[in-house]
């Protein structure tokens, strides 16, 4: 049942941000189960891709999916995934938490900073919506700015277990014209393609716990069902900006637990 409980903060936080599943899941891991990175990761990624799968459905269904930009983003973390969770094998754990909290401060800063989609000037933007048919004018600037979201995004998604929503969202907002909501379906489906890569690669080479992922995932697709029911009723900025100020506290105690400054 705990497993079942944390699993599902990570499905309401994707319901509600479209972002942050993997960020969060990590830590809750660690300090909830005492799992290594090296495990914690991969069964992070089986949760946050079926939530993200799920979602990224109802979205299609919705006609809000930018399933172009998410099949191009998508294929390149699924090359770059496999890269990233061979890496994780050979670096200790200390490190790989250290990092991780790097990751966190950084992810955090970049939410705090980060600009409303209708606050960003439509010519600074390399992707833009066509007024005509609403889909996305393709370019070279706009598709070398896509794939490289994606290498990055696999290769943070092999390693730590993230680098999904928390790269996604800030760069499809940086980089496009799309509205809020499409932005955070978008991002869930390639969250959900850059996972089946992360978690086929651990799978493989053994170091995907199944009696923890698969209730951890339960609880998260359960969530993000109930979280999407209350997630058009708030303010999706303020929610954004209380979570990252959360990842900056969770940041703090990720070092401290890689430096041993404190036992927990």
């Amino acid at each position: 049942m705990v497993t079942v409980a944390l699993g599902a903060v990570i499905g309401l936080v994707l319901a509600l941000t479209g972002a942050g599943g993997g960020v969060l899941a990590i830590p809750l891991l660690v300090f909830g189960l005492h799992l290594p990175v090296q495990q914690a990761a991969p069964v992070g990624l089986v949760a946050v891709g079926l939530a993200s799968a799920l979602g990224a459905v109802l979205g299609l269904r919705q006609g809000i999916v930018r399933y172009r930009a998410a099949a191009l983003i998508g294929a390149m973390g699924m090359l770059m995934a496999p890269l990233g969770v061979l890496l994780a094998r050979y670096i200790p754990n200390r490190p790989l938490l250290g990092a991780f909290a790097l990751v966190l401060i950084y992810s955090a800063w970049r939410i705090l900073k980060r600009r409303a989609p209708q606050d960003i000037d439509p010519v600074s933007v390399p992707c833009h919506v066509s007024p005509s048919d609403h889909r996305l004018t393709w370019t070279r600037p706009c598709a070398r700015a896509l794939a490289g979201t994606g290498l990055v995004s696999g290769l943070m998604s092999g390693l730590l277990g993230v680098g999904g929503g928390f790269v996604i969202v800030p760069a499809l907002t940086r980089y496009t014209d799309l509205d809020a909501r499409s932005i955070q379906v978008t991002s869930l489906a390639v969250i959900a393609l850059v996972s089946v890569s992360g978690v086929t690669a651990a799978a493989m080479q053994g170091s995907l716990p199944w009696h923890i992922a698969q209730p951890f995932a339960l609880g998260a697709v359960v969530a993000l069902l109930l979280g999407r029911l209350v997630a058009g009723k708030l303010d999706a900025r303020r929610l954004q900006q209380a979570f990252a100020w959360f990842t900056l506290m969770v940041a703090v105690l990720m070092l401290a637990r890689a430096f041993e400054w404190v036992k927990f």
